[in-house]
């Protein structure tokens, strides 16, 4: 124990005195208690003969169990509590007494050993608080999410165009009460809006099976577009292949088209057609779905 205390004077000897002098409290990380020692409490021990002789004896744990001046409470395992006759909570009480704060953090004065560790751990050698390594353990035990499961959603141009309302039952394995995985059944309402495209996602949380210790997993359903036989989709245009005759091509023509919502256009071309010519009917196209009320337009490529 003698080793142990030399160490830290020591180790002391090596500080800058400017980072000795400064304001804020100096402490350094003491190999063999694993705890944090102020400057403030080795003066104490140092300059007591009693406190330093007791500390040679009995080590850390000794001051924490030393009755204060004018005690009654005989030393050093004679008393009731624990094993040896150490109780814990009077150690903190009696460690404060003479200290002015629990060397666990939980005195009315003083910064708590945690609020040092952090305020002054990275100056010597960054040594990371005990509420990291508790946080570390609760992150190690605490029940895992497993990644989500994803389903494709199959859905009509019109649906995508005018939107829709899909009920979806799903069989999914779940933990009962009892620890056992069993089977149930639930219906799911997807609200399909305007103007979703191919690989919008829907996620229903914990929705997905459930395995033993672990959280539920998300269920995910993804837009997928189906093929259409006069529409074809190019982000938010449509764009039709029309197919003229010569006659047509040079004369003029009347395009017939029936929209994804089912109303009648009837479009009437006047210019020559030639390769390559398009004709853009603007705001024809698919619903925006950031854009309420704004559409893409249609394109016919004859």
């Amino acid at each position: 124990m003698e080793e142990g205390f030399d160490h830290v004077i020591m180790s002391l000897t090596f500080l800058s005195k400017t980072v000795i002098a400064s304001d804020s409290p100096l402490s350094v990380y003491h190999v063999n208690l694993i705890n944090l020692v102020t400057l403030d409490i080795l003066e104490q021990v140092l300059s007591d003969p009693q406190k330093r002789a007791v500390y040679d004896q009995y080590g850390e744990e000794g001051l924490k169990d030393m009755p204060p001046p004018g005690s009654s409470r005989p030393p050093f395992g004679k008393g009731t509590g624990g094993p040896n006759g150490f109780n814990p909570r009077n150690a903190e009480d009696i460690f404060a007494e003479f200290f002015g704060s629990s060397p666990f953090g939980l005195g009315s004065s003083g910064p708590t050993r945690s609020a040092r560790f952090h305020s002054d751990g990275a100056k010597f050698g960054g040594f990371n608080s005990t509420d990291n390594i508790f946080r570390s353990h609760n992150e190690a035990t605490a029940p895992r999410k497993p990644p989500p499961v994803e389903s494709k959603l199959p859905c009509s141009l019109e649906e995508l165009y005018t939107g829709s309302s899909r009920k979806m039952k799903i069989s999914r394995t779940v933990v009962n009460a009892a620890g056992r995985q069993v089977q149930e059944s639930e219906i799911l309402t997807i609200d399909v809006k305007p103007g979703w495209k191919k690989g919008t996602k829907i996620t229903f949380p914990d929705k997905g099976n459930e395995q033993p210790n672990q959280l539920p997993a998300d269920l995910v359903f993804v837009i997928d577009e189906k093929p259409h036989d006069l529409y074809k989709r190019d982000g938010n245009d449509l764009v039709v292949n029309q197919r003229v005759l010569l006659a047509e091509a040079l004369g003029g023509t009347t395009v017939n088209l029936v929209t994804l919502d089912g109303r009648n256009l009837s479009l009437p071309v006047t210019d020559i057609i030639g390769p390559g010519y398009e004709l853009v009917i603007a705001r024809e196209g698919m619903p925006i779905a950031k854009e309420t009320g704004n559409r893409g337009d249609l394109r016919i490529k004859f």
